[in-house]
């Protein structure tokens, strides 16, 4: 008899035409995620059998869920999630006609109360499976409830509107505009990270290409982490602690940035929460200033070389405890970063006595040899002892590195023909995997293929369940509605098709040209 232990095998060197390889990674920890096989395959949900012999099937949006699912969390069977939890009034006590969402459920079940023990954060990996599995009810509900509004909302352009009215006096409008769309609305969706992107490059055409990327990663060892941990706990068993504090750490950063100026005045900014299957959190920013940083200015804002220990101890720990590569290559071949035998981050970098620009991209930063007045630290890599000089450090600021102690990568941008690349990078989307069960999404359901494949580890759903953003910017970047003369898009039901195809519905495109003369 064939065995009935199967295995769904993440295929990394796999990926779609088109689509960024770094949300197709395999992971690089051990971690627990969710990966969605979109609505082709089975449900979610839970089938019993009862003592009868009989069969009964019971949904995810059901109150005993959560308690079927998880009988070690909810060993009393205590009611999960449903439809018919009514919100009430701090103040009076009483119940109101708005009803909690699934999300305002779950952020409810993770808190942390004085007084009130909450087991659930005391479970680790079942914690973690339990976070995962409920945001996928979250996200799910979400898209149910897009996917059972265009069965009666349909789009379709305009000029086809109306031809198909003109031409077909009995036309049906169920036959209309039938794709189903993913709006850019939904957070984290093709079109909101498109869009997303879209911004970027208008921040680049009107102020230029920015100055600065930035990447400020979660350090677990926080000391704000390591106090709120129970007894027997680390940071890896409570991602809703690191993600709360490094919620508080990025908006301090950004503060640091932004008001306090200290890489000067900044005239726009933009940054993305990203896991990318490595746990933690990190975020890339992107900033522009208003005095632009020259060549000459580099050294002062960014360095690639290990600190002297005995002017600087504290910056010299920091560095050597967070922005040191690898060491990959000859030293360890199994890196998660090499690739046929190479770097893909390009380390070692290459020796350098002054900091070089061209207009390739990043520059080539001051990295001074031992015998040119660098540094070297000797560090330990499979229990030999290894010496690792300025080729290995990770661009940084010595003031940010200080300040927060963590993993924070600067990159001076010296050229915009590498600004493409950074904005697509920052807003690449969500994490995906290629696996190897079935195959890709019909082309015309978006919701589908937005599910299909998708990878969510359990830091991203705690922190999607917390409704934090990962995506903020400033200013706002108004989109406009650009199209061909009665090529809008415009949205009907059975009941209206007629009358939208009378008038042309306005868009934020028509109203400019009504505004700005010609």
């Amino acid at each position: 008899m064939p065995a009935d232990d199967y295995a769904v095998v993440i295929r990394a060197d796999k990926r779609p035409v088109g689509q960024h390889e770094r949300q197709f990674n395999a992971p690089t920890i051990d971690e627990v995620a969710i990966v969605i096989v979109g609505e082709e395959f089975e449900s979610r949900d839970i089938i019993l059998r009862r003592r009868s012999g009989d069969i009964q099937r019971v949904s995810e949006s059901h109150r005993s869920y959560d308690g079927l699912q998880y009988p070690i969390l909810f060993w009393r069977g205590d009611d999960g999630y449903h439809f018919n939890i009514k919100m009430i009034n701090p103040q009076t006590g009483e119940g109101t006609n708005k009803k909690v969402s699934a999300m305002n459920y779950y952020s409810y079940r993770l808190m942390i109360r004085q007084n009130a023990e909450n087991h659930i954060l005391k479970c680790r990996q079942l914690f973690h499976q339990y976070i995962v599995d409920m945001y996928a009810k979250i996200e799910t509900e979400r898209l149910l409830y897009i996917r059972l509004n265009q069965t009666e909302l349909c789009s379709e352009q305009y000029i086809h509107l109306r031809d198909a009215i003109v031409n077909d006096g009995n036309v049906n409008p169920n036959e209309l505009g039938r794709m189903a769309i993913l709006p850019s609305t939904f957070t984290g969706s093709p079109r909101h990270m498109h869009e997303y992107a879209q911004d970027a490059m208008t921040y680049v055409r009107a102020y230029g290409r920015p100055d600065l990327f930035v990447t400020f990663t979660c350090n677990p060892t926080w000391n704000e982490i390591k106090e709120l941990l129970l007894v027997g706990q680390s940071s890896s068993d409570r991602h809703d602690i690191t993600a709360r504090v490094f919620k508080q750490k990025l908006k301090c950063l950004m503060d640091f940035i932004i008001n306090h100026h200290v890489f000067g005045e900044a005239r726009c900014w933009m940054y993305s929460i990203e896991w990318q299957k490595r746990g933690l959190p990190h975020a890339h920013i992107l900033v522009w200033l208003i005095n632009k940083i020259t060549p000459d200015q580099i050294d002062q804002i960014i360095s690639a070389e290990i600190p002297d220990k005995h002017i600087d101890p504290n910056l010299f720990d920091v560095v050597t405890k967070n922005m040191i590569h690898g060491p990959c290559g000859a030293f360890n071949n199994n890196s998660s970063c090499m690739s046929d035998g190479k770097c893909t981050k390009r380390y070692p970098r290459k020796l350098a006595s002054d900091t070089i620009t061209d207009n390739n991209g990043y520059p080539l930063y001051r990295r001074r040899s031992v015998k040119d007045g660098g540094k070297s630290v000797i560090l330990k890599v499979r229990n030999i002892d290894i010496e690792v000089d300025n080729r290995w450090i990770v661009p940084y600021s010595p003031l940010l590195s200080k300040t927060f102690k963590a993993h924070i990568n600067v990159e001076y941008c010296n050229s915009v023909k590498s600004i493409k690349y950074i904005c697509k990078y920052e807003n690449k989307g969500s994490d995906m995997a290629v696996f190897g069960v079935g195959n890709t999404a019909a082309p015309l359901d978006e919701i589908n293929q937005y599910q299909l494949g998708r990878y969510i580890s359990s830091n991203e759903a705690v922190w999607r369940i917390l409704s934090f953003p990962i995506h903020e910017r400033h200013p706002t970047v108004i989109h406009l509605a650009v199209h061909l003369e009665n090529g809008q898009r415009v949205y009907l039901t059975a009941d209206n098709v007629r009358a939208r195809a009378l008038v042309p519905p306005a868009t934020t495109f028509n109203c400019v040209l009504l505004i700005v003369p010609r």
